[in-house]
């Protein structure tokens, strides 16, 4: 049977996908700057055999591999490439070599997973009908995402697939098991920045002076009611604010106070009328306290859709390669990835692997110094992801 082969292809690959991992944790690029990275990932494509090869976005490439019949049916698979400007804080022998820079979201993982999917297909491309295009994608962390750039480069064209896959790290789910959910899964997200101007002075002379921090805090904390009193309950939607500058002193009041937060909701029309409540509150509250204001909004990724039949097609085919007891149902996740981006123009399938084992201590969050992932999971990941593939191409 395929599903034996794969089984038995990814075991067997699975040193050397680690030691990809490995490497590519130790040498972490940030995003579009993966020049080392997508060159890492084109010699070993050559290495596999993979020749039908071509850059995209500048750090990005395709490669194409055609099984039998290849117009039959196409689909694609994407993993990401860059790393996140973190200082990494284990002590393992792979740690990065680029201080201040760290794979702290697992792309490492979903690069060598796809390189070593790339293989075992490749591998049984005499086995299926159709093609698959990977897509090696730089930028997912960063506005305005690497997923955009590559779509607008010709990645989902010549030829063109009728829905793709993507899997990310999940260090909530334990090693073994993958969770699946299907239609709306992540939000939409927003950068916003706001100056907020005023009239410093001596912090003992308040009469004399327009107070920038005071104008802020009413602002933070009307512009809550956007969600409280604004959005449909039934709609997620999360406002928050991470960052707020006042380069004053205890008796120092100064000109002016800088914000930063994010806007995230799982509805396009609402997400739109937002943007619109949080910049009238604010330069109504600016304005009627002496002040004024300065509001930013720089749109993001907009929210991620999969699509539920492909996804319960991917659902069945995972419950038979790894059993249905480790297959999980997932919840809404407020986080936002920019894969939203190809399921805005086909039918997406977006899931996540276990990469939890609490007996290793291997329990932090992404997008912290101490994420790792217990490497079972890259034998996991990269024959579930071939087998998943290959099903959806029997599907027409």
């Amino acid at each position: 049977m395929l599903k034996d082969k794969i089984h038995q292809l990814s075991e067997k690959y699975k040193s050397e996908v680690i030691a990809t991992r490995r490497h590519l944790h130790a040498n972490p690029e940030l995003s579009f700057q993966e020049t080392n990275t997508v060159a890492f990932v084109e010699t070993k494509l050559r290495e596999y055999g993979l020749t039908n090869i071509e850059f995209k976005a500048d750090t990005g490439l395709v490669v194409i591999i055609e099984g039998k019949n290849p117009a039959k049916k196409i689909i694609a698979l994407r993993g990401d490439m860059d790393a996140l400007p973190i200082l990494e804080a284990n002590d393992v022998p792979y740690k990065s070599t680029n201080p201040g820079v760290m794979h702290a979201c697992g792309h490492d993982v979903h690069t060598s997973s796809l390189l070593g999917t790339a293989k075992i297909l490749n591998e049984l491309k005499d086995e299926f009908e159709g093609t698959i295009k990977l897509l090696f994608q730089p930028g997912e962390e960063k506005i305005p995402g690497g997923a955009s750039m590559m779509i607008k480069d010709g990645a989902l064209q010549n030829p063109s697939p009728t829905a793709i896959l993507g899997q990310h790290v999940m260090p909530f789910i334990p090693v073994g098991k993958v969770g699946f959910r299907k239609g709306m899964y992540m939000a939409s997200a927003d950068e916003l920045y706001l100056k907020v101007k005023g009239k410093g002075g001596h912090g003992a002379m308040p009469e004399t002076i327009v107070d920038p921090i005071l104008i802020s805090a009413h602002i933070l904390v009307a512009l809550q009611q956007v969600v409280s009193r604004k959005a449909d309950p039934k709609t997620p939607s999360v406002l928050s604010f991470g960052r707020v500058i006042a380069e004053g002193a205890t008796n120092v009041i100064p000109n002016e106070v800088n914000i930063e937060g994010t806007f995230r909701t799982l509805n396009e029309v609402w997400r739109k009328e937002a943007h619109g409540h949080m910049v009238k509150i604010a330069q109504g509250i600016a304005e009627g306290m002496g002040g004024e204001v300065e509001f930013e909004i720089r749109s993001g990724y907009p929210f991620l859709k999969n699509e539920p039949e492909l996804t319960q097609r991917a659902i069945d085919a995972a419950e038979e390669y790894l059993g249905k007891e480790n297959v999980l149902d997932l919840d809404i996740w407020m986080a936002a990835e920019d894969f939203s981006y190809y399921t805005q123009e086909i039918d997406g399938c977006f899931y996540r692997l276990g990469t939890r084992n609490e007996a290793k201590g291997i329990v932090s969050s992404v997008h912290t110094p101490t994420f790792d992932i217990d490497e079972d999971a890259l034998g996991l990941s990269t024959g579930l992801m071939a087998f998943i593939a290959l099903e959806e191409l029997k599907h027409q």
